[in-house]
């Protein structure tokens, strides 16, 4: 497992990074982890409804809109949240999507629990949870067999960005951070942490 440390990019320079990634690998091509922070967007899946954008929300003088090809409905992206995507072959792994899924899921909370943090999944709602404020969100695609996209983790976010948005399509869904948890609020140390418990339940 190969885990690329990007710094701060934009959103979309790295999604069209990631396709072209995603179109050039073999079956020998490796596995790898890309970590980020991206500058203010907020961004729909293929699914994504514009309702869940509150009016008056993004546009040219506030935070830009990006419709992608992940799964999901709308999420924000910004400094303080790390973004992990995991860029994966899932027959190699032996894995479908929603194992795969649970996979990531798990690495944070194994990650959290580290903390004496206890959260949890959402079958019906992908993603991690504390006292059922999110806490990680989740949203792929699948090309060939093969996953882009990945895992956002709110290690210091502004969090104030999610009030112009329905987090995830779930209109009142709260969201919560690390550093309101009252742990390290570090991009870095999350993105390091979570990427190496990642590895060790793909390869388990």
């Amino acid at each position: 497992m190969i885990v690329r440390r990007l710094g701060r990019t934009a959103y979309e320079a790295t999604w069209n990074a990631m396709r072209a990634f995603t179109a050039a690998r073999t079956p020998d091509s490796p596995d790898e982890i890309w970590l980020t922070e991206h500058d203010p967007v907020y961004t729909f899946g293929i699914a994504g409804r514009p309702e869940h954008l509150h009016a008056g929300a993004g546009g040219s003088a506030a935070i830009p809109v990006v419709r992608s090809d992940r799964g999901g409905q709308v999420t924000y992206h910004g400094p303080g949240q790390v973004v992990l995507y995991t860029l994966m072959d899932l027959r190699r792994l032996g894995l479908t999507v929603r194992p795969f899924v649970e996979r990531l899921e798990t690495a944070v909370i194994d990650c959290l629990g580290i903390d004496g943090i206890t959260a949890t999944g959402d079958r019906q709602r992908p993603g991690v949870y504390v006292d059922g404020a999110k806490i990680a969100a989740l949203g792929l695609k699948v090309s060939r067999g093969c996953t882009y996209h990945g895992l956002a983790f709110n290690a210091d976010p502004d969090l104030g960005a999610f009030d112009a948005i329905d987090p995830c399509g779930h209109a009142g869904l709260a969201v919560t951070s690390a550093r309101r948890l009252g742990l390290d609020p570090s991009s870095e140390h999350w993105g390091e942490r979570i990427a190496a418990a990642l590895t060790t339940r793909l390869q388990a």
